[in-house]
C-alpha cells in the first residue's frame, strides 16, 4: 500500500510539473497567480513546483522590480522565467545532395544554421553520420552552445519512415537513413523529410486537412487530414506510387514518377531541346548544363519550348491535385523546397485544368515560402512539439559552474 502511495504522489508531481513546464515553455515571465489561472493548480502546488523546477534547472526566479505585480499585502509576487540555458533543440534536414542544419532555444528562435553539400553515394552511412556530427556541433559552435545543450535532435530523410524510425528494404532507402539516432548525440527522432515539411506549413499557415508536395530532384508528400499526420504502418503515406499505371496486370512507371518537378523539368529540357523544332533560348546553354531555374526562367520570358514543360508540369500537378482532394478531401495542396519560389507558373496551369463542374470543393494550389529550408524548420517545430508535450522526458542542462 505504502508502495503504491507512494508512486501516486510521484505520478501526480510529473503531472504538475509537466503542466507548468508546458506553460513557461510558452510564457515569458509569469507569476504564481497566472501560472494559477492556466494548469489550476493551487498557489502552494505552482510555487512548490516552481521551486523543484529551479533546483532541476528548468526555471529561475526574476528579480522583482517597479514594475513587477504585488500581492494585496504589498509583497512582490515571485516571478519566474525558462531558463534561457535549460538547453537546444537541433533540426537536420539530411537530404540526398546537401545537408542543412539548425539549433534553435526552447523558444523557437534560430540561433545557428549550417549548410553543406554531400555526396551521399561517396559517403555511405557512416560518412553520412560524421557529416550530419561535424555540420551539428559548427551550428551549436555558432550559437555558443556544446552538444551537452542539445535535448532533442530531430532529422529528416528522403525516405518512407515507420513509428520506430525505420524505413522498409531498399537500397537508397538505407543509405538515406543512415542510422543517424544511434550516431549523433543524445535523443534523435528520424522523419521523413515530407511529414516534416507539412508539419512546418502547418504551423505557420494552419490547416486541418493538407498535403505538402515536397518536389525537387524527388517527390513526396506529407499528409495532415484531420489535424493529424498520416504515416502507415510502413511509413509510406505520401508516397506517390499512383502515378505508375497498371498494363496487363504489370505495373508501368509513369515518366519520371519518382522525380520532382526540378529533376523533371531539367530532364525533359535536356532530352528534347535539340529535337525541338522551333526556337528557344536554352539552345545558347549547353545541353548536359540546363537546370530547372534555366527552364523557369525560360518560360517566363515567353520560351514556347519552356512553356511546354510549364505545361506538362502543371497538368502533372493538377492530376495528383485533384487525386489527393477525392481521396482524402484535401484543402490545400502546398509545393514546397528549393523549387517553390519559382514554381508560380506552374501552379497557375495548374490551377486552369482543375475540372470547375467537378461538384466537390477542390483544393488550392500554392507555394510554400520556407524555399530551401522547409524540411529543417519542420524538424524545429517537430522537436519542440516533442519537448512541449512530454517535457519530463527531458533533462536540463545543468547551469555551469
Amino acid at each position: 500500500m505504502k508502495e503504491t502511495t507512494a508512486s501516486s504522489t510521484q505520478l501526480l508531481r510529473q503531472i504538475n510539473s509537466d503542466a507548468l513546464l508546458r506553460f513557461a515553455l510558452q510564457e515569458q515571465v509569469f507569476t504564481a497567480g497566472e501560472a494559477m489561472a492556466v494548469t489550476g493548480l493551487t498557489r502552494a502546488t505552482v510555487l512548490g513546483v516552481c521551486h523543484a523546477l529551479v533546483d532541476a534547472g528548468w526555471l529561475e526566479e526574476v528579480e522583482d522590480s517597479a514594475a513587477a505585480a504585488r500581492t494585496n499585502k504589498g509583497r512582490p509576487a515571485r516571478r519566474y522565467q525558462l531558463r534561457e540555458a535549460a538547453g537546444v533543440v537541433v533540426g537536420l534536414d539530411a537530404g540526398e545532395s546537401y545537408f542543412t542544419t539548425i539549433v534553435a532555444d526552447l523558444r523557437g528562435r534560430e540561433l545557428g544554421l549550417r549548410r553543406q553539400n554531400v555526396d551521399s553515394k561517396m559517403l555511405g552511412r557512416s560518412g553520412r553520420c560524421a557529416a550530419a556530427r561535424e555540420l551539428i556541433g559548427l551550428a551549436l559552435h555558432d550559437s555558443g552552445h556544446e552538444v551537452d545543450d542539445v535535448l532533442l535532435t530531430v532529422v529528416g530523410v528522403p525516405a518512407p519512415i515507420d513509428a520506430h524510425g525505420n524505413s522498409p528494404d531498399g537500397e537508397f532507402w538505407h543509405l538515406m537513413n543512415s542510422g543517424f539516432a544511434s550516431h549523433l548525440h543524445g535523443k534523435v527522432v528520424v522523419e521523413n523529410d515530407a511529414n516534416l515539411a507539412a508539419i512546418a506549413e502547418r504551423a505557420h499557415n494552419p490547416s486541418a486537412n493538407l498535403a505538402t508536395l515536397l518536389t525537387g530532384e524527388r517527390f513526396g508528400a506529407g499528409l495532415i487530414v484531420d489535424g493529424r499526420l498520416l504515416r502507415g504502418p510502413r511509413g509510406g503515406a505520401g508516397e506517390m506510387r499512383f502515378l505508375d499505371t497498371i498494363t496487363a496486370g504489370k505495373f508501368v512507371p509513369d515518366e519520371g514518377s519518382t522525380d520532382g518537378f526540378g529533376a523533371l523539368a531539367r530532364k525533359w529540357a535536356r532530352s528534347r531541346i535539340h529535337s525541338h523544332g522551333g526556337q528557344s533560348t536554352l539552345r545558347h546553354i549547353p545541353e548536359g548544363e540546363i537546370n530547372a531555374e534555366d527552364v523557369f526562367q525560360a518560360a517566363r520570358e515567353g520560351d514556347p519550348f519552356a512553356g511546354d514543360i510549364i505545361a506538362r508540369l502543371g497538368a502533372r500537378l493538377a492530376r495528383i491535385a485533384v487525386v489527393l482532394s477525392s481521396l482524402l478531401d484535401i484543402e490545400r495542396v502546398i509545393i514546397a523546397g528549393g523549387i517553390s519560389r519559382a514554381i508560380e507558373p506552374v501552379l497557375e496551369q495548374a490551377r486552369c485544368l482543375l475540372p470547375a463542374d467537378s461538384g466537390v470543393p477542390l483544393p488550392d494550389l500554392v507555394a510554400s515560402t520556407f524555399g530551401a529550408e522547409v524540411v529543417v524548420k519542420g524538424a524545429i517545430e517537430s522537436a519542440l512539439t516533442q519537448v512541449r508535450r512530454e517535457p519530463g522526458a527531458f533533462l536540463p542542462r545543468a547551469p555551469r559552474t
